[in-house]
């Protein structure tokens, strides 16, 4: 693969690792606190990449509960995010072949850059627990670079963090955001049809979508061909 490519940026949310069940139920604690029921974790999983603002109003969208304005939504924001900081390596799995694979693409000289909108602290331990940090040649954290996605800035300190051009990289994600980010970049970006994204993955306008994360290597070689 090689030959194809020079790099390739990943997503970690709903690309990597299945956090989902962990937010949730860092959700349904702090929903229970206020007073509230819990919600179905089929109903919000699709919710569980947006981030602990958007993911507790909706939550509490869903109750017909009042929002809270700004001064009291700050803790509650802060409360969720202990709450899962707390339990964030319980229930969460790297989606299948995701292991096998980056370990493939390391083998074959390929540098990786995870580029994700989550914290810094939270993704490095994560990587750390399912010992793929080894194979990560850069972590590119929401609260380290100047713009996140679906700012392509995000993708461009990724670029200059490998060394690398548009051109000889792709970008897998499984977003809106990450398909934006990376084609202004002028990045190639590739799918996952299991992750988190409400809108249907074959809708985002990527290059290309896969099913499984086994299928990256050869999606890349058909996106790049010699």
């Amino acid at each position: 693969m090689r030959e194809h490519v020079d790099a390739v940026l990943v997503d970690f949310d709903g690309t990597l690792v299945d956090s989902a069940p962990d937010l949730i139920a860092a959700l349904n604690r702090v929903l229970t606190e206020l007073g509230h029921a819990p919600v179905a974790f089929e109903r919000f999983r699709q919710r569980a990449g947006e981030g602990a603002k958007r993911l507790l109003l909706a939550a509490l969208d869903s109750q017909g509960a009042a929002r809270p304005d700004d001064a009291a939504l700050r803790p509650l924001i802060e409360r969720l995010i202990a709450c899962y900081f707390e339990i964030e390596t319980e229930r969460a799995q790297l989606f299948p072949s995701v292991a096998a694979t980056i370990e493939r693409l390391r083998d074959a000289g390929i540098a990786l850059a995870v580029c994700t909108n989550r914290g810094e602290r939270s993704t490095r331990r994560l990587l750390a627990h399912f010992g793929i940090d080894g194979h990560i040649q850069a972590v590119l954290a929401g609260d380290m670079v100047a713009r996140i996605k679906p700012h392509p800035g995000h993708i461009e300190e990724a670029l200059a963090a490998l060394g690398t051009q548009p051109e000889r990289a792709v970008m897998v994600g499984d977003s809106s955001a990450d398909v934006n980010s990376a084609q202004g970049a002028g990045v190639a970006v590739v799918v996952t049809a299991y992750g988190y994204s409400p809108i249907p993955p074959h809708d985002l306008g990527a290059d290309a979508v896969i099913d499984d994360f086994a299928e990256l290597p050869a999606s890349i070689e058909r996106l790049f061909p010699r």
